[in-house]
């Protein structure tokens, strides 16, 4: 029983910090959202095209954990993008930074509270499908969680712990992204996305076998993400960049380098088809 109620006062205290950082960002931003995007390495550059925007740092938002990642900027900024009010979460933390899975979908819960009715989740991925190339768009279609564990573990915040994950990645959006896609010219991947812990890169056996269970990229985020926006109610949609080729794949050495300097090369493609997506979400 003590475990327990230990565990209560935790969640209980989270919620209450999670309040008090909307009250912190909707001060700033009366508006509401319905669409809100969070910033994987690689999708930082649509930050430069938003307007009249409102930039608030996780630090002072309370409940709101510290990103230590190089290419995670670390704040909430609100404002109009394609026309429409949007959030962007402008940087994650994630598992790997020693973290809990509480932690790491606070982030989610804050937007939940916000109003937000979408969310767009973006990372940066290591290509598995040898038709991926270093710079693609993959649009995730289902994903396979490897990180050995789930956010869902131990709590019942934002409701049923039990939650259906079928159709994790709303079509409509799927649509929505395509037709984004199309305004550009742009060819958009599809695929399995494949979560692992991190921090460590995979090992080109481990690669093999996650082609073998189907997985066409891999990361270090956004599967926690998407299961706490499924319990919340949210619609879910999310890209990967395809910053490196797996290991294994071409025979070269795997950096964080070449993630940040992928994600540099194609900031503007990626910030136009946010800006894009935006636009046609705020039409339906």
């Amino acid at each position: 029983m003590k475990n327990a109620s230990h565990a209560g006062r935790k969640n209980r205290v989270v919620v209450g910090s999670l309040d008090r950082a909307t009250a912190v960002i909707r001060r700033k931003f009366p508006q509401r959202p319905r669409l809100a995007i969070i910033l994987g390495s690689g999708f930082q550059g649509v930050l430069d095209v938003i307007q009249a925007k409102v930039t608030v740092p996780y630090s002072k938002l309370p409940g709101v954990p510290q990103t230590s990642v190089l290419g995670h900027s670390g704040t909430v900024v609100c404002g109009k993008l394609g026309g429409a009010n949007v959030v962007v979460l402008a940087g994650r933390v994630h598992y790997y930074e020693g973290h809990s899975m509480e932690a790491v979908t606070a982030g989610v819960r804050l937007l939940a509270r916000l109003g937000v009715e979408t969310v767009l989740i973006t990372n940066a991925a290591g290509g598995i499908d040898r038709r991926l190339r270093t710079g693609d768009f993959m649009m995730l279609t289902d994903h396979i969680n490897l990180m050995g564990c789930n956010p869902l573990h131990g709590t019942k915040s934002g409701g049923t712990r039990f939650v259906d994950m079928t159709q994790a990645y709303d079509k409509g959006l799927q649509t929505l992204i395509r037709r984004a896609a199309r305004r550009m010219k742009l060819s958009m991947k599809s695929g399995v996305y494949l979560a692992v812990s991190g921090p460590s890169y995979e090992t080109p056996a481990e690669i093999r076998a996650f082609g073998r269970l189907g997985a066409d990229a891999v990361g270090m985020s956004t599967v926690p993400e998407v299961i706490v926006a499924r319990q919340e109610g949210v619609r879910v949609a999310a890209l990967s960049c395809i910053t490196n080729l797996a290991a294994g794949i071409d025979g070269t050495s795997l950096s964080h380098q070449e993630v940040l300097e992928t994600g540099v090369r194609v900031s503007r493609q990626a910030a136009l088809l946010l800006e894009q997506f935006a636009e046609l979400h705020a039409q339906h």
